[in-house]
């Protein structure tokens, strides 16, 4: 009986180190023509909810919006860039490219360093802007 005590209270113990250091970290981006590099007058917006989780290293998304020239050709995560930089393409989301696009990807640890660092943004692709019409950099929610 004695051992079996010991061994629940080894695993109750294992259990909290392991939750403790699960980290599930919460971002959004706000996207619009301006943030584009080169900004644009587009009429179209758009919001993301954006969830990490550092343990499984996992991305997940949800983006809604709305006014685009067209529907959406392309959406990716780009980075590592600064807000009015641009970068290459780390995650295509795939899939319906319908408003709301909600999706998942695995992520690398630098990736996460990245994303960490505010060093990602979203962004939606048109025929008529094919370089990007909407654009939104991924900060931590608040």
């Amino acid at each position: 009986m004695r051992n079996l005590i010991v061994a629940a209270l080894a695993a109750g113990a294992l259990f909290s180190i392991s939750t403790a250091s699960a980290e599930v970290l919460h971002y959004t981006a706000k996207l619009d023509g301006a943030s584009e590099t080169p900004p644009n007058p587009s009429k179209g917006v758009g919001v993301a909810d954006v969830t990490l989780d550092t343990v499984v290293r996992v991305l997940s998304w949800k983006v809604t919006y709305s006014g685009l020239s067209g529907p959406a050709t392309m959406t990716h995560f780009h980075g590592p860039a600064a807000a009015a930089a641009a970068a290459g393409v780390q995650v295509a989301f795939t899939g319906a490219m319908a408003s709301p696009l909600v999706g998942t990807a695995p992520v690398s640890d630098g990736q996460i360093g990245d994303i960490r660092a505010g060093l990602w943004y979203i962004n939606i692709h048109t025929a008529a802007n094919p370089k990007g019409e909407i654009r939104g950099q991924v900060v931590k929610a608040h």
